[in-house]
């Protein structure tokens, strides 16, 4: 097991919460985080997709009652929407019997959002946290990892696969599992194939903004209902809408968000590239490289931190606009070259942007300036300096 820089974050806010949820797409590694946990006190799994431990809950109240004292993991939470009622009730009465925190640590594979009657039930007694797939700084190598993490994407068991042919159909089994299964148990009532044509559209249109209308046109659906997927996806962790920065500017901006499949293993199997040389070969490199290197730099962010990004129509733009909880901005620019050049484009944008400073991110290398305000730098080294 790769150790995941969440862990101390968790067993913190297990020791200030009652209950904790702990979120991220299928097979990101909750689980196996969750059974590793060294909490000091034991802890009790049920899988909720499997039926044996669903019939345990055929009384929830009395069966939970009988576990006070264990931090009880519940997986595949948001296939019981019921059961937070139950968990409010048992929550304050161990909560008035002096057990204040570490009653629940619910497993899910839904956003706060598909999961709302957690958070209207437990408003006060649960705090969110998300697993993404791996990041650079958490492999023991992580120089030597770039691009074998680009490559096949941040799920363990595709970036640890003891071949690129083995990663690839793990890859696949996963795709088939959300066309297949997933998403119709959210009520989508699309076939798998036009699922996956949906998913492989959107892979090929990766960094860009969507017209809804047009890929609606082209899979035979409506635009109300091609934005239910995408929207679906999104809670499902599988893609990122970043949004546009639509201050005042006096300038005709951009106000469409940009849509990024989040894991790049997966974009490159929806794209059908099967390995590094082909990927480099192709027109989707660059958006690749820049979902990829957003990801990172994402999961890094401290709390406060707010993400957009910045284009006008005539142009200019920047791929990622981090404004602080201090107030300062941060404009970067990622590129997949060694030799970036400063652009007209970027520094217009940095002025409209009132940036305290710019990073114009490449494949690797240490820092240089290329003016006073901004610097290149490899991926690496802005994950370990970005603040």
């Amino acid at each position: 097991m790769i150790p995941r820089q969440l862990t101390s974050t968790l067993l913190k806010r297990l020791r200030q919460m009652p209950a904790v949820a702990l979120l991220g797409s299928r097979q990101v590694g909750k689980t196996t985080l969750a059974l590793e946990l060294d909490f000091g006190k034991p802890s009790h799994y049920l899988d909720l997709e499997r039926p044996s431990d669903l019939a345990k809950l055929a009384d929830p109240e009395l069966y939970l009652s009988g576990l006070a004292g264990r931090l009880v993991i519940l997986d595949e939470v948001q296939r019981v929407p019921d059961l937070f009622p139950v968990l409010r009730s048992l929550i304050d009465e161990r909560r008035r019997a002096g057990e204040k925190t570490g009653q629940f640590l619910l497993l899910g594979s839904a956003s706060p959002e598909l999961l709302q009657q957690s958070s209207e039930t437990l408003a006060g007694r649960i705090g969110y946290l998300e697993l993404n797939p791996l990041h650079l700084p958490e492999l023991p190598y992580p120089a030597q990892s770039l691009q074998t993490l680009w490559d096949r994407g941040g799920y363990p068991d595709s970036f640890l696969a003891s071949d690129e042919e083995t990663s690839i159909e793990w890859r696949e089994d996963f795709i088939t599992s959300y066309v297949e299964r997933y998403l119709p148990q959210q009520g989508i009532t699309a076939t798998p194939i036009v699922l996956r044509r949906f998913c492989s559209m959107l892979a090929h249109q990766q960094g860009a903004t969507i017209n809804f209308s047009k890929l609606a046109g082209s899979l035979g659906i409506d635009g109300k209902t091609a934005r239910r997927y995408l929207d679906l996806l999104e809670g499902l962790y599988l893609v990122r809408s970043l949004p546009p920065w639509t201050r005042n500017a006096g300038k005709r901006l951009v106000k469409s968000p940009k849509v990024y499949w989040r894991d790049s293993g997966i974009l490159h199997t929806l794209a059908g590239l099967r390995n590094l040389e082909q990927i480099l070969g192709h027109p989707l490199c660059g958006a690749s490289w820049e979902g990829f290197c957003i990801e990172q730099i994402l999961g890094h962010l401290p709390k406060g931190a707010t993400v957009s990004h910045y284009r006008t129509h005539a142009g200019a733009e920047v791929d990622l606009v981090i404004e602080q909880s201090n107030g300062k901005i941060l404009a970067v620019e990622i590129k997949r070259t060694l030799s970036p050049k400063l652009t007209p484009g970027l520094v217009e944008s940095m002025a409209t942007l009132k940036a305290d400073r710019g990073v114009i991110v490449i494949p690797e290398g240490e820092p240089y300036p290329l003016s006073k305000s901004v610097n290149a730098m490899g991926l690496l080294s802005l994950l370990k300096t970005i603040f």
